[in-house]
């Protein structure tokens, strides 16, 4: 379904894992409509890491404006810098979880979107979902039942690259 009929977003044409951390630190607590109207231009003036890292915050927070929750664009300035002083993008979900503002749903969908790792991006939207198919009538509040579903999903994730990155924006 999600092959014929999923909304064509400018950061699910790409894997660069740049521009899918930067659209899912976006989408934190945003709209994608007004994802929509920041996204390309934040990605024309801070291309890569090394863009942003050598920017100054100020010039890092007026390009934010209209996505409010300013520390997002401090934390992604942040990894930024680091990812530019560590030489390489960190390319797995435990590396991943070490970067300023980035959670346990982020690390994931970065690391399925971006290098094709089986790691299932589990959110309030994916629990809702995966719950109401299963008829689970669980608390998806409970730490325990995100795990157990995470586990459920990762365990009939599929194999492939292209298809894991399919998987995972489909159950989003």
């Amino acid at each position: 379904w999600f092959t014929a009929h999923g909304r064509d977003y400018p950061w699910r044409r790409t894997t660069d894992p740049w521009a899918v951390l930067v659209s899912e630190i976006m989408l934190q607590q945003t709209t994608i409509p007004t994802v929509l109207g920041r996204y390309e231009a934040w990605m024309q003036q801070f291309p890569t890491p090394a863009a942003l890292a050598a920017a100054d915050e100020a010039t890092a927070l007026r390009s934010w404006e209209g996505l409010g929750y300013y520390s997002r664009a401090r934390n992604l300035q942040k990894t930024a810098k680091l990812i530019v002083e560590r030489g390489s993008f960190p390319d797995t979900y435990e590396e991943l979880l070490k970067l300023p503002g980035v959670g346990d749903y982020t690390a994931s969908a970065v690391a399925a979107i971006a290098f094709g790792r089986r790691e299932p991006a589990v959110d309030g939207n994916v629990l809702r979902v995966v719950t109401r198919i299963t008829d689970c009538h669980d608390d998806i509040l409970d730490p325990k039942v995100k795990k157990r579903i995470r586990g459920q999903l990762q365990e009939i994730m599929p194999e492939e690259e292209a298809d894991i990155r399919i998987f995972n924006q489909s159950v989003m």
